[in-house]
C-alpha cells in the first residue's frame, strides 16, 4: 500500500467543515471536556479512543440523553467481551426516536415510497400516535419488557410504528423481509421463541404481486410461542382466522408511554448471514443502540432535522435498523418497498430525486451495476438536493468513486463505510470534514479504536491486516440468543486475540489516516505466504464488461497444494474464449500480483449470495472440498440454492 498523498477526489469547503455538526460537538467538547480544539478530526478521534469514557458521556451530553435515572459511571467494567456501559441508568430507546413530534408535529417523520415512485408522508404527530396506540394494544394482549415481537415485513411504515411500540413497552424486536422462505424466517424466529408475529399478506416487487399468506400459515404453525398474529392487508386480503387486524391496533388517539429500562436491556436481535449454520442471533441494548446512532448519524453522517435520509434496504438487514434511526437526529426517513432496479437500473436515483434526498445510501453492487448499465443520474434526474452517497455490503471499487464523482456531481461528499451487523454500524467510513481518496474509506470512526494486526498482534500501517477493535464500543452485543455461557459470542470474535474484537475483514489503516478494506478474511487467498483480500479480485475483474460477476476461492490441497478458480458469470453475448480467459489473467496479474493469478477460470450460470446480497465464498469452498451440500450451507440462507448444484457437480467431476 502506497503512503504518497494522491490527490483527493474531494475535498469538504472551509464552509462545509465549518458548518458540519462534528466541529461543532468538537469547539463544545473542547470547552466542556478538554477535548483538542485543534487538528481537527485527527485529533478528536484520537481524544475519543484514548478518553473513551469522557467521550460518551460527552455524546449523551451533545445530544441530550434523556436518563430517567443517572448512570453510576460510564464504563463500568470494559474488558471484552462483556463491557458494561452506563451501568445503573435508564431510558427508552422509543421516546429518543419520536422527540421531534414535540417540536414538529405537522412535517413528515417517514416518506414511504413503491414502486410507482410516488412519496407518501407520515407525520411525526401522526407516528407518534400510532405508536402511542399500538403500545397500549401490545401491553393490552400481555407483552412485558423482554418479550419478543416479530415482523415478517417489507420496508413499510408499519414496520416502523411496529418496532417503536415494541421499543416502547420493552419488549425486544426483530424482523425478516417477506421474500425470506418459511425456513430462513424459522431459523432465526424459532430461536427467539416471539409472543407477537406482525406480517403483511404479500409484496409487490418487480412490479409483481407475491402472495405470502401459505408462508404465514406455516410460521404460526411453526411458532407455538405466538399470542397473537396482526395482519397489514398489503394486498387487500381479509384477516386469516384468528389474527387481528392491523388497523384496528392503531387507531386510537393514545400518547405514548415509554417502558424506562435499563441501558443494557436488549433493543432488538439481528441475524448473521447462517451460510454454514443456523444464523446467530444477535442481541444489541437499548442504550447502546441509541448512543452509537446518535454518534454515527448526528456526527459522522452529519444528519439533522432539514435532513432526508433514504437508505436501500430491506428489513432482513442490519441497514434497515440505522436507517431508522436516523429519527434519532429528528430526520425524516424515506423507506422504500421494492425493487432496486424497477422499472430499471436508475429507480433508485429517481427516488432520490422525488424524496429530496440530502443523504442517499446503496449497496456498491448496485452503483457498480449503473456504471455498467451506462446510467447518468445528474443527467437524467435533480439530484441537488444530494450531499453524500453512502455505500455499503462490500468495498467500494476505485471504478465506483471515479462514477460517481463523473456521473453524479464533482463536489458530491462519497462516503464508503464498512461495520457489521454485528456491531449494527460503521468502524470506519463517513466523516463530513475529511478529503475523500478513491478506493478508501475516510478514517475510522469516533471511539472506534480500530487497527489493523498481523498474526502475533502487532499494530500495521500501511500493510494488510486483520481489523481488530482492541476497546468496546456500546452497540457491540450484550450477548447472542441461546449461548448461556457465552461461547458462541466469544468464539465468534475474541478466539484469536483474547480481549479484542476481531472482525474477521482484511484491511490497511494508511498513514494518511484512511483505511482500505480488501474482503473478508476467513476467505483470503493466501498463495505463497502473500495475502489478498477477494474484493481485490472482483474490482479488478469485474471492470472487464463481458464480466457480470466473480467468485474465487482459494482451497489447500490434501497433497500440500493450493488450487484457486475464478468462476465468472458473463454478460449476455459474452464468450469465455481464449481472448477473455487471456485478459482476465492480464488484468490480475498486471493489477494486483502474479501471485494471484487464478489457476481456472471457470464459467458458471450465476454467483450465490446470502439473502442480504453478499457472495458466498467459505460455503462454495466447502463445497469444491468435498463437503455435502447440506453441511457446506445452510439453504435457507442462500437467494438461489439450485446455483450450489454447479459447484457441488464441479466438486464431483474434478479429478
Amino acid at each position: 500500500m502506497s503512503t504518497v498523498n494522491p490527490q483527493p477526489l474531494w475535498q469538504p469547503t472551509a464552509e462545509r467543515i465549518a458548518e458540519a455538526r462534528i466541529t461543532r460537538f468538537q469547539a463544545w467538547a473542547a470547552e466542556h471536556h478538554g477535548a483538542p480544539a485543534d487538528g481537527g478530526y485527527a485529533a478528536l478521534h484520537r481524544w475519543s479512543v484514548e478518553e473513551l469514557e469522557t467521550f460518551w458521556k460527552a455524546v449523551t451530553e451533545w445530544f441530550d440523553v434523556r436518563f430517567t435515572t443517572p448512570y453510576e459511571r460510564v464504563l463500568g467494567d470494559r474488558s471484552m467481551p462483556g463491557a458494561q456501559w452506563f451501568p445503573g441508568a435508564t431510558l427508552n430507546y422509543a421516546e429518543h426516536a419520536l422527540r421531534a413530534a414535540d417540536s414538529r408535529a405537522d412535517e413528515p417523520a417517514l416518506l414511504h415510497v413503491d414502486e410507482t415512485h410516488d412519496s407518501r408522508p407520515v407525520t411525526w404527530a401522526d407516528l407518534r400516535r400510532q405508536v402511542g396506540s399500538l403500545a397500549a394494544e401490545l401491553r393490552a394482549l400481555g407483552v412485558r419488557p423482554g418479550d419478543r415481537v416479530s415482523g415478517y415485513l417489507p420496508n413499510i411504515p408499519e414496520a416502523v410504528v411496529a418496532l417503536l411500540a415494541t421499543a416502547a413497552v420493552g419488549g425486544v424486536w426483530t424482523s425478516c423481509a417477506p421474500d425470506f422462505g418459511a425456513r430462513s424466517v424459522l431459523d432465526r424466529f424459532q430461536q427467539v421463541e416471539p409472543v407477537v408475529l406482525f406480517t403483511v399478506d404479500g409484496y409487490r416487487y418487480g412490479g409483481k404481486e407475491h402472495d405470502r399468506r401459505g408462508i404465514v400459515a406455516e410460521l404460526r404453525r411453526e411458532l407455538p410461542t405466538l399470542r397473537a398474529v396482526v395482519h397489514i392487508p398489503l394486498l387487500g386480503t381479509d384477516a386469516p382466522d384468528g389474527a387481528l387486524e392491523w388497523s384496528a391496533l392503531i387507531a386510537a388517539d393514545t400518547a405514548p408511554v415509554f417502558e424506562q429500562v435499563p441501558f443494557d436491556h436488549p433493543l432488538w436481535v439481528l441475524y448473521s448471514s447462517g451460510t454454514t449454520g443456523l444464523p446467530k442471533a444477535i442481541v444489541q441494548s437499548q442504550g447502546g443502540i441509541l448512543v452509537e446512532h446518535l454518534k454515527q448519524l448526528g456526527l459522522h453522517c452529519d444528519l439533522g432535522p432539514e435532513d432526508r435520509f433514504f437508505w436501500y434496504t430491506s428489513t432482513g438487514w442490519m441497514m434497515w435498523n440505522f436507517l431508522v434511526s436516523g429519527l434519532l437526529t429528528g430526520t425524516t426517513v424515506v423507506l422504500y418497498d421494492g425493487s432496486p432496479g424497477h422499472p430499471d437500473t436508475g429507480a433508485q436515483w429517481r427516488i432520490a430525486e422525488r424524496t429530496g434526498a440530502t443523504l442517499y445510501g446503496t449497496s456498491a453492487a448496485y452503483v457498480m451495476a449503473c456504471r455498467k448499465a451506462g446510467v447518468h443520474p445528474s443527467r437524467d434526474h435533480d439530484l441537488s438536493a444530494v450531499k453524500c452517497v453512502a455505500t455499503t455490503g462490500s468495498p467500494l471499487p476505485p471504478d465506483g468513486f471515479r462514477w460517481l464523482h463523473d456521473e453524479v456531481r464533482h463536489d458530491l461528499w462519497i462516503a464508503s463505510v464498512s461495520g457489521g451487523t454485528d456491531v449494527c454500524s460503521c468502524f470506519a467510513g463517513a466523516v463530513p470534514t475529511l478529503p475523500v481518496h478513491v478506493g478508501e474509506l475516510q478514517a475510522p470512526c469516533l471511539g472506534t479504536d480500530l487497527q489493523s494486526w498481523d498474526p502475533s498482534g502487532k499494530p500495521l500501517t500501511d500493510e494488510v491486516g486483520e481489523l481488530v477493535v482492541t476497546d468496546p464500543m456500546p452497540s457491540m452485543p450484550i450477548h447472542f440468543w441461546n449461548d448461556p455461557d457465552g461461547s458462541r459470542y466469544h468464539d465468534s470474535y475474541f478466539d484469536t486475540y483474547p480481549g479484542v474484537w476481531r472482525h474477521g475483514d482484511w484491511i490497511t489503516l494508511t498513514s494518511r489516516g484512511s483505511v482500505v478494506i480488501h474482503g473478508r478474511s476467513d476467505s483470503t487467498l493466501n498463495r505463497q505466504g502473500v495475502r489478498m483480500g477477494s474484493a481485490d479480485i472482483y474490482e479488478a475483474v469485474e471492470r472487464l464488461p463481458e464480466i457480470k460477476e466473480s467468485l474465487v476461492v482459494g482451497i489447500e490441497q490434501p497433497d500440500g497444494g493450493y488450487w484457486m478458480p475464478l468462476f465468472v458469470h458473463l454478460a449476455p453475448g459474452a464468450t469465455l474464449d481464449d481472448d477473455l480467459t487471456d485478459r482476465i489473467r492480464k488484468t490480475i496479474r498486471t493489477q494486483l500480483s502474479p501471485r494471484h493469478v487464478p489457476d481456472e477460470i471457470i464459467e458458471v450460470p450465476g454467483i450465490p449470495h446470502t439473502l442480504t446480497g453478499k457472495r458466498i465464498e467459505v460455503p462454495v469452498k466447502r463445497l469444491l472440498q468435498g463437503t455435502p451440500l447440506e453441511k457446506a450451507v445452510n439453504p435457507g440462507s442462500i437467494d438461489n440454492l439450485d446455483l450450489l448444484a454447479h459447484y457441488q457437480e464441479l466438486a464431483r467431476t474434478r479429478p
